[in-house]
């Protein structure tokens, strides 16, 4: 039986079930794509019969993560058209939702609903699940863009008559068989509709509460009633935007994800309009390559014959390049187009994309993270390649951070089995190094941290590592051996990492090891390094913050270190001291009168740049 997949998104969405062979056997949906899923991974026993039967058959399950309920309807049933799974007997026919259409082959097109075989030339927006909602919702629109709604008879004898029908009196139609609207007119209420179901709702939007404010102030209320109701209609219309083109777009929509170390690309395939298929790559970059470099490297893999190339691909932003353009093209033999989507529809569809992508990478990042086989594999690994007596169960990792050699501190992270142990993590202000020096500080900080190594022998924040990495290359180990030496202690493993080549280098020789690209070992290695930085910039900045504060609190009578560091635990920022009161500061019970007006006039003192803009202003 399939085991269950960790880190499954709450989000709504479809599901794909998969057997050995990849073919896909069972399309699903669910609001919450977590909780939904859950309900197939119990004890073979519980389920019903057919549930038992997918799930020994099943070999995998993906998923695409949509922005609402109804995308993930709509994509379910695109989904079932395209694969036609075996356990999805009840969705196998040719039902399919409706389209709003627009004839623009006549000089006055009519809006209508269609389920029927599309035509060339007419314009449809779709497909909607809500036709209730559709329906109310075009009612609603012909208040603001009056389209004729009438058959061609209708319009003729109308026309014949030269009298205009009921619905003219209303004001929802726009007259154009008396000569009421002309031509260009026309075409452009037609436009104003199309823009609507593009997803453009603001103009109408602010149209409908325009004309409620109105028929409030001329106490029109019924009026303003059935406006507020077209607004309500219109916010859900709104809600049921389509996941698809419109019916001709035959495109691919991929999205580039970048996340550390590893970069996921997620590929839509858009035929006829439709979302027919996705494919995932992940890519791992050993240089920080950019989006359209990680696209680059991934399209030998997305693409594998000319007939699979679509004349246009859209990218995500920064993914575009040239070299993808050529590519593309030359395999498919014809010119290829690769843009990144602005607006509109494709804009819409790239989101689902991106938030398609950004899911993938989580369920990677917490399948890495969080199952015990793939840690064991990187740990043993690690061990293996620096040539360690055993796995390195416990690893921590020191980073530092400065701002041209001022506030310098260093941090320390600690992974147990792989992952985090936040508790025991550790944060040193540099004492004793002075200017821009790295490899100096580092010595001090990991001193410091060896004069603890026989402290706690059991356990505890201080317990023994089996492997130290400092971040940097030969010189901040050299620092290390020497920090070790000075600290007493012999029978500690050392290594560095090097920041961008990503070689860890071990003593006694100048040859880095080199981790294999995409192993589990290095992706460990990246992530623990990677923590130890964000540890270090959180600390530096935060004590940067509180010096840049006392220095300008600095010579307020009465108000010393306690105080200072109670006004910024209660503020957060200098800026937002400055800005209080002078009540708010009286107000404190624990800072005295005279010291908060002591405050007050130190922080509008004006400074001596602020001094010399108000004498620039005054001249």
């Amino acid at each position: 039986m399939l085991s269950k997949p960790g880190s499954i998104p709450r989000t709504s969405g479809c599901y794909l079930f998969r057997n050995e062979r990849g073919t896909v056997i069972y399309v699903g949906k669910a609001r919450s794509l977590a909780q939904r899923l859950s309900n197939y991974f119990q004890r073979l026993g519980a389920l019903d019969p057919k549930t038992q039967a997918l799930m020994v058959e099943a070999a995998s399950v993906e998923w695409i993560v949509t922005p609402s309920e109804v995308d993930a309807l709509i994509l379910e049933n695109e989904l079932i058209k395209e694969n036609q799974p075996r356990y999805n007997l009840r969705l196998k026919d040719d039902k399919s939702y409706p389209y709003v259409a627009l004839d623009v082959r006549t000089p006055f097109p009519v809006p209508y609903v269609t389920r029927g075989q599309h035509v060339r030339g007419v314009r449809y927006f779709g497909p909607v699940a809500d036709v209730g909602a559709l329906r109310t919702a075009m009612d609603e629109l012909l208040q603001v863009y009056p389209l004729r709604t009438c058959s061609r008879h209708k319009f003729d004898y109308q026309q014949r008559i030269a009298r205009p029908c009921l619905l003219f009196d209303i004001g929802k139609c726009s007259g154009p068989c008396v000569g009421a609207i002309d031509r260009e007119g026309y075409a452009s209420l037609v436009a104003s509709w199309a823009a609507f179901f593009e997803g453009n709702v603001k103009p109408l939007r602010r149209a409908l509460e325009s004309q409620m404010s109105d028929a409030a102030q001329r106490q029109h209320y019924e009026a303003a009633a059935r406006l507020r109701d077209g607004l309500a209609a219109l916010a859900r219309a709104a809600q049921a935007q389509t996941v698809v083109l419109d019916d001709h777009s035959n495109l691919d929509v991929i999205a580039v994800r970048v996340n550390g170390a590893r970069a996921g690309v997620v590929r839509f395939r858009v035929r006829r309009g439709r979302i027919i298929g996705r494919e995932v790559k992940f890519v791992d970059r050993s240089l920080d390559e950019s989006s359209a470099e990680v696209l680059e490297a991934a399209l030998p893999t997305l693409y594998g014959e000319a007939a699979d190339v679509p004349r246009e691909v859209v990218v995500s932003a920064g993914a575009a390049s040239p070299l993808a353009t050529v590519f593309l093209t030359g395999l498919r033999g014809a010119r290829v187009v690769v843009s990144v989507a602005q607006r509109g529809r494709r804009k819409r569809v790239m989101d689902l994309a991106l938030a398609d992508a950004d899911a993938v990478m989580a369920r990677d990042s917490h399948r890495r993270e969080h199952d015990y086989n793939v840690r064991s594999r990187a740990l043993q690994e690690i061990g293996s390649a620096l040539g360690l007596a055993q796995p390195p169960f416990r690893i921590e990792c020191f980073d530092m951070s400065h701002l041209q050699g001022t506030n310098y501190v260093g941090s320390m992270v600690v992974f147990e089995d792989a992952l985090a142990k936040k508790a025991d993590y550790r944060r040193f202000h540099v004492r004793e190094t002075l200017g821009n020096d790295d490899v100096g500080a580092m010595f001090e900080v990991v001193r410091r941290r060896l004069s603890h190594w026989h402290d706690e022998l059991g356990g505890g924040a201080f317990r023994r590592p089996d492997l130290i990495i400092v971040d940097g290359g030969l010189a901040q180990l050299h620092a290390a051996q020497r920090a070790a030496a000075a600290a007493g202690v012999a029978d500690v493993e050392l290594a560095a990492l090097a920041k961008r080549e990503e070689l860890l280098y071990r003593p006694g020789t100048s040859t880095p090891v080199v981790l294999e690209r995409g192993s589990e070992s290095l992706y460990l290695v990246q992530r623990v390094r990677d923590e130890a930085h964000r540890f270090a910039i959180t600390f530096h900045r935060s004590k940067r913050g509180r010096a840049m504060v006392a220095s300008s609190l600095e010579g307020v009578a009465g108000l010393g270190a306690r105080r200072r560091e109670r006004l910024m635990a209660e503020f957060g920022t200098l800026e937002a001291i400055r800005a209080l009161e002078l009540d708010d500061l009286l107000a404190r019970s624990w800072l005295p009168h005279d010291v908060a007006r002591n405050l007050y006039d130190h922080l509008r003192a004006p400074t001596p740049r602020r001094a010399s803009r108000e004498m620039t202003d005054d001249e």
